[in-house]
């Protein structure tokens, strides 16, 4: 039997590549073998020579910057982005053949020929520039006939200068053919021996549309293969969306392809971020780079799960040692927490201490530490692509390369809809193409400048024969050329940040453009959500659309509907959140915002953690800051004078305050080192002049802080006046309360008492209940009475630190039996179903105002406020009390 004629095609790019194999399979094509003209090069001339890959060159790039002296290169060899600047130099020049050390006495290019040889030393031994493999496939150019047989050039307009001259000889000793079809043929073919094959141009119909923005482009060309595909018109493996610069347009595809349900290919690959093992290995790189912290080391967790991985033996609950509130963003707070790790405290008894230890230890390494850290945390593809990232770029910049490396997205590119750059789809056309982002300066693009090499050291035309705006517009002129039955050229009238964009030069001889707006009802819908938007009068009946127009249109009522709070009656959310142990601030949220009190204590609703590094601590975390220093402070002074010593409070405030900081730092973030230690100052001036204030010197006296009454579970071991864990119910209402008294003097026998709550805002003028703000005096006096002794004489006051100014509270009584009134109404209407906005509702201190329509405090408010009033009645009467 007769062997198969051997021939070859020479193609550009893995997508034509694919094609023309799977043609050859489906046509019974034997002896077929398809390659680029480097692989060519290789193939002839043998030996095991094998182009340079990017990974080995970003390897070799890797080392030889950091030990090579470059010269002028030296204070930027080490910088992010520096690898990626190598790589494109170096292949430009090898591409264009120039030698570097013999191509002038620029300083750049001494430093760029030491850099060179540096990395063509660190290369395997096989791997070679595309000039000598040129050299060595012309040395064996007599055996092209039966290595290569009859060599096909597929879908080009041009070539690099370092592979003209061997095609030039092979056409000497071979057949060569050129299949130009209506594409450009270069110039320099002529009198090569090689054989050029055209053909007319094809007349596709065309279409120019005018899309709001990048997004709306990419939402219409799914809208528009959804529809080819849908009244079958068109396979999918006929359609093509492409565009010069696709990384503008990829986030966009991603989430449309998955809305979609579609086989939408990406060419040039997806972000490994992408992926799952993408993203834990950028929350390993985030941790090492910008430290560890719980909401971190959480991510982490969840995504460095695998059967063999550093949490494998780990209970599925085991986080749950982890204090919820605590951000540990210090090492020294990771290190306590472990250390205060009992055996039996591990989820299903297993003691994981000593492995999350070594867990931590390696977590804290930083970047300098990142390729022993991943190696010990990822597994499988999640390694792979850590040691791609550390190989592509320095490890101080790990977030920076994993952003911008890319990975086959796993669908068949020859039956699938394909996304990728106008030049690979110029070499492999399709019959039905949409061209996205034809705007001026980014179809064609401006041609800019090597970032290594400029042009005064290398002439443009030399280290780019072919400019990036010429090939554009080449690859503009083939697609029309090719593309047999639609094109569709699409624009964006305005970028991401709404500035107006202008027109391509190469629209101008164009169909008329077709206005798309952004909302517009679609032709065909793309996805379940499309479909429906195309169809309000089928939305209109969801469930979800009645509920959200029902909403949407009672907050733009005058009256009160059940979107603004209102409940039925003896809801039991709403039970539960009355009958649970009050406190004072829990009761003044109830007073001045039942919704809010809802909320919070009866949904649960928690206001979130927008940063793990404060600038500054705001006011209610600097006044549980003072709070904590108060309180170790003032049982140091009473430890001091028990032992008879005489007391010293600054010496007690230094030391409470040392203390404080170590707990502050390992449980809550801190802002930055010096705004911590002006704070920490502040507090501790605050702390003495309180005690200065307070101290007790005469006999007689016993003094407690943070006295915890009401079934609170004390904060310290500190003996305290009485039993913390009895009940104090209100007189005449259900309500229990409990908390923690700040600072309780009381004299010897009990016959007086001085509460003193302190305050670190601004002074007010004297007042009572203060519209219900304030309830701490009166309860905390109360709860003395209730006790210890309903005949103690209680002296309640707030104290401002600020100014040292002290508010004493001349009937506690009084204001209880007034407060008792407020409080039978507030939860008789509550109980009603009266959940509604308060005064207090979007106010400076509602951290649940996230919650509330937006802008609330001046629009939503003011509209519900009649509404508000008539409905709660009598309950509104506590806002205006003194």
């Amino acid at each position: 039997m007769r062997a198969p004629t051997r021939t070859t095609a020479v193609v550009y790019g893995r997508l034509q590549s694919r094609e023309l194999r799977l043609a050859a399979a489906r046509n019974r094509v034997a002896g077929l073998q398809v390659m680029t003209m480097e692989q060519l090069a290789c193939r002839l001339g043998g030996g095991f020579r094998r182009p340079i890959d990017d990974e080995a060159l970003r390897k070799a790039l890797q080392t030889a910057l950091a030990d090579t002296a470059l010269g002028e290169l030296d204070k930027i060899k080490l910088l992010p982005g520096m690898v990626d600047a190598c790589v494109g130099t170096l292949r430009k020049v090898w591409t264009a053949r120039i030698d570097l050390a013999n191509a002038g006495d620029h300083p750049r290019l001494a430093s760029l020929a030491a850099l060179e040889g540096a990395v063509l030393a660190g290369l395997p031994p096989g791997m070679k520039r595309p000039g000598e493999l040129v050299d060595a496939a012309l040395s064996r150019i007599r055996h092209a006939p039966t290595v290569l047989g009859c060599i096909d050039v597929h879908g080009m307009t041009e070539m690099e200068p370092c592979w003209r001259p061997l095609l030039s000889e092979l056409a000497a000793v071979t057949a060569v053919r050129w299949h130009a079809g209506p594409r450009f043929v270069p110039h320099w073919l002529a009198g090569t021996g090689v054989k050029v094959l055209t053909a007319e141009p094809t007349t596709p119909g065309r279409e120019t549309v005018s899309a709001a923005s990048a997004l709306h482009e990419a939402l219409e060309a799914i809208r528009w293969a959804r529809r080819l595909i849908a009244s079958g018109e068109a396979y999918p493996r006929e359609i093509a969306i492409a565009s010069t610069s696709p990384s503008e347009f990829d986030d966009h595809f991603l989430a449309l392809r998955a809305d979609a349900n579609m086989d939408l290919h990406f060419v040039h690959g997806i972000k490994v971020t992408a992926s799952r093992e993408g993203q834990a290995a950028a929350a390993l790189a985030d941790i090492l780079l910008r430290g560890l912290t719980q909401r971190r080391f959480r991510r982490f967790v969840a995504l460095a799960q695998a059967p063999d991985g550093p949490f494998a033996g780990f209970s599925g609950s085991w986080l749950k040692i982890l204090p919820a509130d605590a951000p540990l963003s210090s090492e020294q707070s990771w290190q306590k927490l472990v250390a205060g790790l009992p055996a039996h405290s591990w989820p299903d008894g297993a003691d994981m201490t000593v492995r999350l230890r070594e867990i931590l230890r390696l977590l804290h390494l930083g970047h300098s530490g990142a390729d022993a850290a991943g190696t010990a945390l990822l597994r499988g593809r999640a390694l792979a692509i850590w040691k791609k990232a550390l190989a592509a770029g320095p490890a101080a910049s790990l977030d920076l390369t994993l952003q911008e490396m890319r990975e086959d997205d796993g669908f068949e590119a020859c039956e699938s809809v394909i996304w990728l750059p106008a030049a690979h789809l110029a070499a492999a056309p399709r019959p039905f193409v949409r061209l996205l982002g034809l705007n001026s300066s980014r179809w064609p693009r401006r041609q800019s400048e090597d970032r290594l090499l400029s042009d005064h050291i290398v002439p443009r035309e030399t280290l780019e024969p072919l400019a990036v705006s010429e090939a554009d517009r080449r690859d503009f002129e083939t697609i029309l050329r090719t593309a047999t039955r639609q094109v569709v050229l699409s624009y964006a009238r305005r970028d991401g940040e709404g500035r107006l964009l202008g027109l391509s030069s190469l629209l101008h001889a164009m169909p008329t453009p077709i206005y798309l707006r952004r909302h517009r009802r679609a032709d065909h819908a793309f996805s379940e959500s499309d479909r429906l938007a195309a169809r309000p009068e089928e939305f209109a009946t969801a469930a979800q659309a009645v509920s959200a127009l029902r909403c949407w249109t009672g907050w733009w009522k005058t009256d009160l509907t059940a979107n603004d709070g209102r409940v039925r009656a003896e809801h039991p959310v709403v039970l539960a959140a009355l009958d649970r142990r009050q406190s004072a601030s829990s009761l003044s949220l109830m007073l001045r915002n039942p919704l809010g009190f809802v909320w919070r204590y009866g949904m649960k609703l928690k206001a979130p953690e927008l940063s793990e590094e404060p600038l500054v601590l705001d006011a209610r975390e600097f006044g549980n800051l003072v709070h904590a220093v108060l309180d170790l402070a003032l049982q140091v002074t009473v430890a001091q004078q028990a032992s008879g010593h005489p007391v010293d409070i600054s010496a007690a405030v230094a030391a409470a305050l040392a203390k404080v900081r170590s707990n502050w730092e390992a449980a809550h973030p801190v802002p930055p080192d010096f705004i911590w230690n002006r704070t920490l100052a502040n507090v501790g001036e605050l702390a003495w002049q309180a005690l200065m204030l307070t101290h007790r010197h005469a006999a007689g006296w016993m003094s407690f802080s943070e006295v915890a009454f009401g079934g609170v579970e004390p904060k310290t071991v500190a003996a305290l006046p009485w039993d913390p864990a009895r009940e104090v119910i209100v007189p005449k209402t259900p309500f229990r309360v409990g908390g923690y008294i700040d600072r309780l003097d009381l004299e010897i026998g009990n016959a007086r008492a001085i509460v003193v709550d302190y305050k670190t805002g601004k002074a007010r003028k004297d007042f009572v209940l203060d519209g219900g703000k304030e309830l701490q005096r009166c309860l905390y006096a109360f709860a003395v009475k209730a006790l210890l002794d309903p005949a103690v004489v209680v002296a309640p006051s707030l104290l401002y630190l600020r100014v040292q100014h002290s508010m004493p509270m001349a009937d506690p009584g009084a204001a209880l039996a007034a407060l008792q009134k407020y409080l039978n109404i507030a939860r008789v209407s509550l109980v009603a179903g009266n959940a509604v906005p308060g005064i207090d509702a979007a106010g400076t201190y509602d951290d649940l105002a996230f919650a509330l329509p937006a802008n609330a405090a001046a629009s939503y408010n003011r509209r519900k406020q009649q509404a508000v009033s008539d409905l709660l009645g009598d309950a509104t009467l506590i806002w205006e009390a003194e």
